[in-house]
């Protein structure tokens, strides 16, 4: 995997916060900080390191003096190695046994087809007579039949007959 790395420097100074009051809490507040706003943009702390640096000291002289830098590295976007697909299945997938292709097939033949008159396309719905008839004559409720369908169908036929 390629990474490209981002070299900071070392926060100086301590950073005031709610409840912090040392020295050193402030220190660790200010790296915490740092550290939290790179990682938010996905680059992952990697180390610290203290190097030296040679600056100049007058007009004429130089003196070496050592900083504190913090680095950090993520993933290239261009590695094509870096990508990972993603975990399609559910972690507890694995744990449940897995169903046998008959077993499926079998209950899928199981099922009746939906109940429609032979002049009727399959989207339209079903007289409540058919059904009613439909049920009556399998004793056994089917799914796609409508319930409501059903419930008007029998409340007909025990309501007497209109006189008018």
């Amino acid at each position: 995997m390629i990474y490209e790395y981002k070299v900071v420097p070392a926060p100086s100074k301590g950073q005031k916060a709610r409840g912090v009051r040392s020295s050193e809490g402030r220190f660790a507040n200010a790296l915490e900080a740092a550290m939290n706003t790179l990682a938010a943009d996905g680059w992952e702390f990697l180390r610290t390191e203290t190097l030296p640096s040679e600056e100049r000291s007058g007009l004429t002289s130089t003196a070496t003096k050592y900083r504190s830098v913090m680095v950090f590295r993520r993933p290239r976007a261009d590695d094509a190695s870096a990508f990972q697909p993603k975990e399609l299945e559910h972690p507890k997938a694995a744990e449940l046994p897995a169903p046998a292709v008959g077993a499926i097939a079998a209950a899928a033949s199981d099922r009746e087809p939906p109940l429609t008159e032979p002049s009727q396309e399959p989207d339209s719905e079903v007289s409540p007579e058919r059904a009613v008839d439909s049920l009556s004559a399998s004793g056994s409720s089917d799914e796609s039949a409508d319930v409501t369908d059903i419930a008007d169908a029998i409340k007909k036929r025990s309501e007497p007959a209109d006189p008018t």
